[in-house]
């Protein structure tokens, strides 16, 4: 459903990742991994169209995004939930829904809120409450359910687990397998390896913006001392 073909990004002249090429089907979850400076957040900003693109393919369903905008990615079924949260502080927790769903006639819209707020009842609890006020996981579940406003088929998690509590953590994971279970496929950059490694499907480890390490979710927590070496956690045995 998504294709990276041998893709290659960056900002001005400067080149972040190079020659990358990876897949996702529908009602995957996949798990990029590595250390900071890697080239994560700018894989995920090459797909949602923040980041330019300077060689290779990024194909939706078979469709290359070269050229889209990223509304009209949007559009095509991308969402993204950015490192940081970047929620709309001063707006409610409806308001920013709605920002998320505005690609949707209002009928959509309006269905894809009541699916949101089922996934995470703590939004339902704060509807009218100013997001700025919300906890730390409470945000990241309106970060997430406003990505999950314009219905993706592909949803973009840039660090889910930063800052929250485990409990958190688990609850917010646990929203990703029922989002898996109804089809929707997930590109996850996660400094959590072993929580990441728990729930993916397929595994993928950057190092200075290149593919050094690729397995199922299977092998790679069969190996998982393998992928704590590729991220610097521990020396590679012998």
């Amino acid at each position: 459903m998504l294709e990276i073909d041998n893709l290659s990004c960056g900002y001005g002249e400067a080149i972040v990742v190079s020659e990358l090429s990876l897949g996702i089907q529908p009602g995957e979850i996949l798990a990029l991994l590595g250390p900071n400076g890697a080239g994560k957040t700018s894989t995920l900003m090459a797909i949602a169209g923040h980041v330019a693109v300077r060689a290779g393919a990024i194909r939706l369903d078979g469709q290359d995004l070269a050229g889209l905008s990223p509304g009209e990615r949007t559009r095509r079924g991308i969402g993204l939930a950015p490192e940081g949260r970047r929620i709309f502080s001063d707006l409610t927790v409806a308001e920013n829904l709605l920002v998320g769903g505005y690609t949707r006639p209002r009928e959509e819209a309006a269905a894809a809120e009541a699916e949101v707020l089922e996934l995470f009842p703590r939004l339902e609890e704060r509807h009218r409450q100013r997001a700025g006020t919300l906890s730390g996981g409470e945000q990241q579940m309106l970060a997430l359910g406003r990505a999950l406003m314009p219905r993706p088929k592909l949803l973009l998690i840039d660090e889910l687990s930063l800052g929250l509590m485990p409990a958190v953590v688990a609850l917010c994971f646990a929203a990703i397998e029922k989002l898996k279970a109804a089809g929707l496929a997930s590109l996850i950059v996660e400094q959590n390896t072993h929580k990441a490694l728990a729930h993916a499907d397929h595994v993928a480890v950057l190092s200075a913006g290149r593919l050094v390490y690729a397995a199922s979710g299977a092998e790679a927590r069969e190996r998982a001392d393998l992928v704590d070496a590729y991220l610097g956690l521990k020396e590679i045995e012998a």
